[in-house]
């Protein structure tokens, strides 16, 4: 869903003063006009409920049903490695969308041990880890968002550069500006603090507003908290896990991990949506804003039920062929393959070795002795006969292993010091 139905205000301004005075005119006196509780360059804010936006709400709510019913019919161990790979996606790419470079491996660590020494990225990791719990995070003032700001990012900024730690009571105490890759300005954050303040309190009440439909109003506040600008740093990254912990609230949990990664492939439809709105001339006109939000929702809903859609129907058709494998006709051993065939499809990172024992519940030495007794060359000759591209193993010398898929699906079992 674009905008092409709903014209913008600013070119009809370049056209017509006469028609745009009376498209806005009609438009803010209109029957589907919900008026806002908030200012933008002085105009009083509002967005039209259009039949477009309604059709793409029962849209996206159609697809979460869908999404509910694939997730239901996978393996929990599958399901559960599928959502710790979109929550690495989310982390690393909400860090990327705003310059900020982090590997998956150093994500997945840190999700594996939050407590890790390390401090970079770890509140934010933890937040991220409160949505897989459906946790409540209450968002109700300007407190609880610093709240949150110094949880995620505050220890970060301390040592990345002292002068973005937000100086006043709540907030940033000194202006503020969105420059671009060309080094222009783009944007000039709201102030002084008192506004900040009032600002986002009144933002978070229409995010709240369970008179509008959620995901207009989820679309509604990512706008005004990148139009306030509350921080010297971390707004945009805040501001995606706002939205990411309403969506888990709206639909599927899992769908709080999508979003950045739909962001990222359309970043400059992003970024074009706020300066649209941002125009004087577009007086406080929001629409165009959650049309290009509520978009992201929908495509992020879709490429989600078609990835797992994809990776269920590989997974059902390869369990048949496990009876294949060598010593399958031991229930033992069947369960290894299964569980190795969910970490090959499912996750990036594979399965651990502490994390297949708990599957298995096993000891290390009991699970050492099994893959003693498979014939490998005959596993070999199996798996590139039945498994191709899907798994293969490779054994190690050693007392150690892991297990990790490698680029091309696969499962490798190899030595480990860790």
């Amino acid at each position: 869903m674009k905008t092409k139905g709903y014209m913008h205000l600013s070119n009809v301004y370049y056209d017509n003063q006469y028609d745009y005075l009376n498209l806005y005119d009609s438009r803010i006196n209109s029957d589907e006009c919900i008026h806002l509780d908030f200012l933008i360059n002085d105009s009083p804010a509002f967005f039209i409920e259009t039949p477009e936006l309604l059709k793409a709400v029962i849209e996206i709510t159609r697809i979460d049903k869908e999404i509910k019913q694939i997730m239901n019919a996978l393996p929990q161990i599958a399901l559960n490695q599928y959502i710790h790979k979109c929550l690495i996606d989310e982390i690393v790419l909400t860090n990327s969308i705003e310059g900020v470079y982090s590997t998956r491996k150093e994500i997945g660590d840190l999700l594996d041990n939050p407590k890790a020494k390390s401090k970079r990225f770890v509140g934010l990791v933890k937040k991220y880890i409160a949505l897989t719990d459906e946790r409540h995070l209450p968002i109700e003032s300007s407190t609880d968002v610093r709240s949150f700001y110094d949880e995620m990012f505050l220890p970060e900024v301390i040592e990345d550069d002292p002068n973005n730690i937000p100086d006043g009571k709540i907030f940033r105490n000194g202006p503020v500006e969105v420059i671009n890759s060309a080094q222009k300005v783009i944007h000039q954050g709201l102030f002084p603090e008192s506004k900040i303040i009032e600002s986002i309190d009144k933002a978070i009440k229409i995010l709240n507003d369970k008179e509008i439909e959620p995901l207009f109003r989820i679309a509604i506040f990512h706008y005004l908290f990148g139009y306030i600008h509350p921080f010297y740093d971390g707004n945009g990254r805040l501001n995606r896990f706002i939205s990411s912990y309403y969506l888990a609230n709206t639909l599927e949990s899992i769908m709080a991990f999508r979003l950045s990664y739909t962001i990222k492939e359309n970043v400059n439809r992003y970024y074009k949506s706020f300066k649209v709105v941002n125009s004087s001339i577009n007086k406080g006109d929001i629409t165009p804003f959650i049309y290009s939000f509520v978009d992201f929702i929908k495509e992020s809903c879709i490429n989600l039920r078609n990835g797992l859609k994809n990776k269920s129907e590989i997974f059902n058709n390869f369990i048949p062929r496990l009876e294949a494998l060598p010593n399958a006709e031991n229930e033992n051993y069947k369960n290894l393959y299964f569980y190795l065939l969910q970490a090959s499809l499912f996750s990036e990172l594979g399965i651990s070795t502490s994390d297949l024992l708990k599957c298995l519940n096993i000891s290390r030495p009991t699970l050492q002795k099994r893959l003693t007794v498979i014939d490998k060359q005959q596993l070999s000759i199996i798996l590139n006969h039945y498994f191709a591209g899907i798994i293969s193993i490779q054994y190690p010398s050693g007392s150690s292993m892991k297990y990790i898929p490698i680029p091309s699906l696969t499962n490798t079992i190899q030595s480990s010091s860790s």
